[in-house]
C-alpha cells in the first residue's frame, strides 16, 4: 500500500506536503505512510484511499474478513468454554 500511495502521489505531481495536507496529517506522518510504517492509524489510510479514489479496494488489502460470521461464532464458543473452566 505504501508504494502504491507514493506512486499515485508522484503520478498526480503532488508533493508530500500537498498529500499530507489533503489527508489531514503532518508531513512526518505522511512520510511514515509512504515508508509503510505499521504504526500508522488505519483511518489515515482510509482518508488517503478516499482521496485517491481507491477506497473500494480496501477490502482487497485485508486477507481475511474481519467480520466473517463463522469465525465470530467460533470465537464465541471458545470464550464460553474457557470461561466455564
Amino acid at each position: 500500500m505504501a508504494e502504491r500511495l507514493r506512486m499515485r502521489r508522484i503520478a498526480r505531481g503532488d508533493r508530500q506536503s500537498d498529500m499530507a495536507a489533503r489527508i489531514g496529517v503532518s508531513v512526518p506522518t505522511y512520510r511514515r505512510m509512504e515508508r509503510g510504517d505499521p504504526a500508522t492509524p488505519i483511518g489515515y489510510w482510509v482518508k488517503a484511499m478516499r482521496l485517491l479514489g481507491t477506497v473500494e479496494r480496501l477490502a482487497d488489502t485485508i486477507p481475511v474478513s474481519l467480520f466473517d460470521e463463522d469465525d465470530l461464532k467460533n470465537r464465541k464458543r471458545v470464550r464460553r468454554r474457557a470461561a466455564s473452566r
